[in-house]
């Protein structure tokens, strides 16, 4: 897709992935509606922000009325980026924080993407990319419920793409593994560090994944640090 004039919307774009691909596709000459809680340290003539909480249908409806009020109901593309995850022992495990991840991880996916699909449908073209993680591909130890949820993430782009391929539709899942954000700001026992990716690279191959060519789908891409311990 040609990325050039086309409006994109991103949610989580505070901080981390979903902030460094706002920034390509801005450079990229995109119009960028950034979906979040909390405004990012960004300006720039073609960032629009909008406050949304996509684990709120109500929250997600205003997001995107005020979208198409001010740029259009033209959107070719729509990165699903917010996400949070909590670690903890399944048996002491808050019931808040588990419902909370899934209300935001995946009903979050569910709420935007309903939304943007019909308007994609009419242009016969869109782009839809779902930032899953490492966990939605395997076990982690302690993260029972984020792994559900990210595993959820994959199931459920899947799903979409064969419903969606044959209007001009793709629909791509990215799962990182660690990455320099603050996803581990609140998790024990780990620290982001210089060993994890970069989330521009992680961005950067979010961008390149749209810049494909229209007969060109890519379903899902892994991607991980070469040396998540460091030299040896």
């Amino acid at each position: 897709m040609e990325i050039k004039d086309k409006v994109a919307v991103v949610t989580g774009v505070s901080k981390g992935i979903g902030l460094e691909v706002v920034k390509i596709l801005l450079e990229k000459g995109a119009i960028v509606a950034g979906w979040g809680r909390n405004k990012p340290e960004l300006t720039h003539s073609n960032f629009h922000f909008f406050t949304c909480d996509v684990a709120k249908e109500e929250s997600v409806e205003e997001a995107f009325q005020a979208t198409k009020a001010k740029l259009g109901d033209d959107i070719r593309i729509l990165i699903n980026n917010a996400g949070f995850g909590v670690a903890g022992p399944t048996e002491t495990f808050s019931s808040e924080d588990w419902k909370a991840m899934f209300d935001t991880n995946v009903h979050g996916i569910f709420y935007t993407t309903k939304r943007l699909i019909p308007t994609m449908k009419a242009a016969d073209e869109g782009h839809i990319i779902n930032v899953a993680s490492i966990a939605g591909l395997n076990g982690v130890n302690q993260f029972a419920g984020y792994v559900g949820t990210k595993h959820a993430v994959r199931g459920i782009s899947h799903s979409l793409y064969m419903e969606l391929r044959d209007y001009g539709i793709k629909v791509s899942t990215i799962y990182p593994g660690s990455v320099q954000t603050h996803f581990f700001d609140e998790i024990p026992g780990i620290e982001a560090n210089e060993n994890m990716m970069r989330p521009e690279d992680v961005a950067t191959t979010i961008v390149q994944t749209l810049e494909t060519h229209p007969n060109y789908f890519v379903a899902d891409v892994e991607c991980r640090p070469l040396r998540p311990r460091g030299k040896k």
